[in-house]
């Protein structure tokens, strides 16, 4: 079989794995070929997610592209030990990435028209080799992507470190008019439930797997803060089995942990 046979059979193989096949598969091998098949897979996701900034002053290709980086790392980040969803991880890191663009495109000092208009070109062919290459392109590398000299894109990107977000409370345009939008409405802060997102994932997992009552029931104990007397009132059973009912779910909850 030729290595062009070969490679076809590969890619066949690819196709008829699930999502999670591929993801286990590149976690335990950090096979690019793997990891580039799990991007084509999840560019939609970037793409809808790059499609919410899409009216506030930036190119839909350059909003794409930053989605794209946010996907790779998300890819490079994920483990699939803990039993959550890639979706449900790769999208608050899409969506930090994005953030963190609107953040960074205010600059701190004057900088060279030809430098600024540089740097989409430049930030869309890092996307593009880390996509191809597995890794962060240099600057050689950069230029030769962007037909740009060496130098010219070493300055650019240096130059890049100064950017700062202007003042939260100042509109998005520079004439504010009624209703416009001021920019802390499109830069990220610092979200306190994040940490949990892929908790909150697991254990709505783990919670499927248990009856409508014994979900109420601890509903009505962690959430309603409701006693165990108030609960046996509410669901028609004594408290007595209120409470073998709370512990023997909260066992089955551990057992579906290990």
């Amino acid at each position: 079989m030729s290595d062009e046979e070969v490679a076809g059979a590969s890619g066949a193989a690819r196709a008829l794995e699930s999502d999670e096949q591929l993801l286990e598969r590149f976690v335990q091998t950090r096979d690019q070929v793997v990891r580039e098949e799990i991007a084509n897979r999840f560019l939609p996701l970037a793409a809808g997610l790059a499609a919410r900034y899409r009216d506030k002053g930036e190119r839909l290709e350059d909003l794409e592209q930053v989605a794209r980086l946010g996907l790779l790392k998300a890819i490079d980040g994920f483990d699939d030990t803990r039993g959550n969803r890639f979706a449900a991880y790769a999208t608050p890191t899409i969506l930090g990435e994005l953030r963190r663009h609107f953040r960074d495109r205010s600059w701190a000092m004057r900088v060279p028209r030809d430098m600024k208009e540089a740097l989409p070109r430049i930030r869309a062919a890092i996307a593009d080799l880390a996509t191809e290459k597995g890794r962060m392109p240099d600057a050689e590398e950069l230029a030769e992507a962007t037909n740009l000299d060496q130098v010219a894109v070493e300055e650019a990107l240096e130059a890049s470190t100064a950017a700062r977000p202007a003042s939260l409370d100042a509109p998005a345009t520079r004439m504010a008019d009624e209703g416009s939008v001021p920019l802390i409405e499109q830069v990220g802060g610092r979200d306190e439930h994040l940490e949990q997102v892929e908790y909150n994932v697991m254990l709505e997992e783990r919670l499927a797997h248990l009856s409508d009552r014994d979900r109420e029931v601890l509903h009505l104990s962690f959430v309603e803060d409701l006693t165990q007397s108030e609960i046996g009132k509410r669901v028609g059973v004594s408290q007595m089995q209120v409470s073998r009912i709370i512990r023997s779910a909260l066992d089955r909850l551990r057992e579906s942990e290990d």
